[in-house]
Order: C-alpha cells, then structure tokens, then sequence
C-alpha cells in the first residue's frame, strides 16, 4: 500500500460490520491508527493497528464518554467514518413505531451525536475528513425498505448540511450510497428458504455489471475520500453501485 493515511487518526462506527471493517483493515493498511467502534461483534477485530472501541451510538453519554478518552489520547481526530447502520424490510403498513425509532435512532441520530462530539477533535486536524454512509435507496427505492429508505434519505441532506456548517473549519464531508455490497445484511436479505442461489443470480443480473459489490469496493473509495487526493471533494453524494441506479427500469427481486 502506499501509506495515504500515515499519522492519521481514524474513528469507523460500525467498524465490526462486513463494510466497516474492510475500512477498517484498509486504513491500517495505510498507515493510519484506527478505532473500530461497534456496540458487538468487537472479538473479531484484532488485526494489526485496529482497535476495539464499544459504543453504543445511540447513547450520547457512550458517545460522550468515548470521545473524551480520544481527546485524552490523541488529542485530534484527522476521519470518522459514520458507517453503523441497520436494515428493515417492511411497508410503513407494516413497521411498528418502535421498529421506526429505533432505524431512525441508528442510521441517523448516530450519525448526528457521533459526528457532533466529534467536531472538537475535527477542528485539530489538517485534514478532516468525515464520510457518512447513505446508499442508492436514498434516491430511489426498493420495495419493502420505507423506513430504510426515508433515513438514508435524511443521512444524504444532512452530509451536505454539515459540508456546508463545517467547510470553512477545514472538514470535508461526504456521503458514500452503496448498492448491493456482499456483506452479513444482503445474506439477511437472501434467507435460508428456497433456491438462495438464484435470488443471488437475479441480484448479479439486475447489474449493468451483473455483479454486486464487496466490502473492499467501498474501502477504497472511502480510503480515497479520507486522503489528501480527496482534498477539493466534499458535500457530495458518491454512488457506487455497479451502475444499478443508472437504469431506467429495474427489476423488482
């Protein structure tokens, strides 16, 4: 690798997910002191410059609490990414109030609380770099993810909200939208009923590309949008989807 982010300080919420930590790993990779934060699954991050942090990103007193012991050891915070996030696949007919709150509560008061104690530890950087995570669904959207798709939504307006706030202090901001990335939520997605493969097969298809994405894919943009090479980029909405919202018609899975 060729070390974009050496001396960097890197905070990824949701770090013990399928995206989180390839970002994770590819930050390390480049140099950069990572903190992997999740509220579960920390046991499986152990890899060389990556460390476990327990956060519950819901909880402004977790959150609170985690950035003083960053204050106290790095006394700066050069990226955070905002990639904690859950999926519900229901109709708003079908999605309980508190099914609603509690996506909202993750996807998008997360990012807010996280991001928001975060701005100190920003501000002592030279090269701030925050990078939300939106996706496709923010634009358009799948049948059965309403309340997926309404955070998202609120995720890709408040990115550029705090790419405007926050500019002139020397952070940049950026959403990335995925689309189907192989992670643990599209397996959740395919079940354990009926002929897996071919619904796996219908996901290639309905791809310009007739592929989906892995978790490495959306690193390396992320690794991009963290660097110096990024440094004019900010406020922007990055599709990456193997071309899937490019198309006029798509199919319904």
């Amino acid at each position: 690798m060729s070390g974009t982010l050496a001396n960097r300080t890197a905070l990824v919420t949701g770090g013990a997910g399928g995206i989180g930590s390839a970002i994770c790993r590819r930050f390390a990779r480049e140099g950069a002191t990572v903190m992997a934060a999740d509220i579960a699954g920390l046991d499986k991050v152990g890899d060389a410059g990556i460390r476990p942090l327990q956060l519950d990103i819901t909880s402004e007193e977790s959150v609170t609490a985690a950035f003083a012991a960053l204050s106290e050891e790095w006394g700066r915070l050069d990226i955070l990414v905002n990639a904690a996030g859950i999926e519900i696949e229901k109709t708003i007919e079908e999605t309980t109030l508190a099914e609603w709150n509690r996506i909202f509560a993750i996807n998008v008061t997360g990012m807010f609380l996280v991001s928001k104690h975060a701005l100190p530890l920003l501000r002592q950087s030279k090269a701030a770099s925050v990078i939300n995570f939106g996706s496709y669904d923010g634009f358009i959207a799948d049948p059965g993810l309403a309340a997926y798709c309404a955070t998202k939504g609120a995720v890709h307006a408040l990115t550029r909200a705090m790419a405007c706030d926050h500019g002139p202090e020397g952070i940049r901001v950026n959403a990335i939208c995925p689309g189907y990335v192989d992670t643990p939520m599209l397996q959740s997605f395919f079940g354990e009923s009926g002929d897996i493969e071919s619904l796996r097969q219908a996901v290639r298809d309905v791809h310009p590309m007739r592929t989906y994405g892995q978790p490495e894919d959306i690193a390396n943009l992320v690794n991009w949008l963290a660097s110096d090479e990024a440094r004019y980029a900010s406020g922007q909405l990055w599709v990456l989807d193997g071309g899937l919202s490019a198309q006029v018609q798509q199919m319904r899975l």
